[in-house]
């Protein structure tokens, strides 16, 4: 009988001893294996990080994005709406479906969803609660202009000398013959078609003409900012423009004046 309790007895010292050395192994190796994947996930958001913010006015905010993720990196915590997966999938160009995710980042960053984005029939996007959105692509970049009130409009644009044999098209080249040099007339130019565009976006009227109906008051680089005109149709709109340069590209973002 007492040999019978004895063996029970190592029996039960046996599977104590194997309890408490599973519950050792997993609190340590476990949490070893869970700091290295909370570490990942800090080196992940790390690495996909903000270009730029700017905070343009009270209510109207800026966010950039300079796009150096692999498109696998891009896609991650991304869930698109099934007319957005679609237009990703039509993309052939592996850059242009790096922006298109980049962009859906940048909503994060301001709070939203693809799910919170919409095209109306003239391509112009709208957030369904009601603030105002524009959104650009150029290159390694993207951008988007959020704003609680204000019709707004951004575009970014690589500066290539290109835009010298189109430039007649969209703006009077007599206007610029005061500047320097060829390099200072692109990076003007460039300003100016990114302010049309931006106005463009905002005004989203077939018809509208970049050379006719859209101008832009002159400015020098160290304004930072000029302002534009729409006449249409006899109807006058009038909006505030913002520029910057960066890493040869030109940034720029409007906000239609009450």
């Amino acid at each position: 009988m007492l040999k019978n309790r004895q063996e029970l007895l190592k029996v039960r010292i046996c599977l104590l001893v194997h309890f408490i050395s599973f519950f050792i192994f997993t609190f340590v190796y476990g949490g070893v294996h869970l700091h290295m994947v909370c570490k990942g996930t800090n080196y992940l958001n790390k690495a996909m990080a903000l270009y730029k913010t700017i905070t343009v006015r009270p209510g109207v905010r800026v966010l950039l994005w300079k796009i150096e993720e692999s498109e696998k990196v891009l896609a991650m915590d991304v869930e698109l709406t099934l007319h957005c997966d679609d237009r990703l999938k039509g993309m052939k160009s592996e850059l242009h479906r790096r922006g298109f995710l980049s962009i859906r980042h940048l909503l994060a960053e301001a709070g939203y969803t693809d799910h919170d984005l919409f095209y109306d029939s003239a391509g112009k996007p709208h957030l369904k609660d009601g603030r105002k959105i524009s959104i650009t692509h150029s290159h390694e970049f993207t951008g988007i202009i959020i704003a609680d009130f204000d019709e707004v409009g951004i575009d970014i644009e690589l500066q290539r000398d290109k835009i010298l044999a189109i430039a007649s098209k969209f703006t009077p080249l007599e206007e610029y013959k005061t500047l320097a040099n060829t390099e200072a007339l692109i990076r003007k130019l460039t300003i100016v078609w990114g302010a049309k565009e931006a106005l463009y976006k905002i005004y989203a009227h077939p018809g509208l003409s970049f050379l006719h109906h859209i101008d832009i008051k002159d400015f020098s680089f160290a304004d930072k900012g000029t302002t534009g005109t729409i006449l249409f149709h006899g109807e006058e709109s009038f909006y505030t423009i913002h520029f910057m340069e960066f890493e040869g590209y030109s940034c720029v973002f409007a906000i239609k004046d009450e």
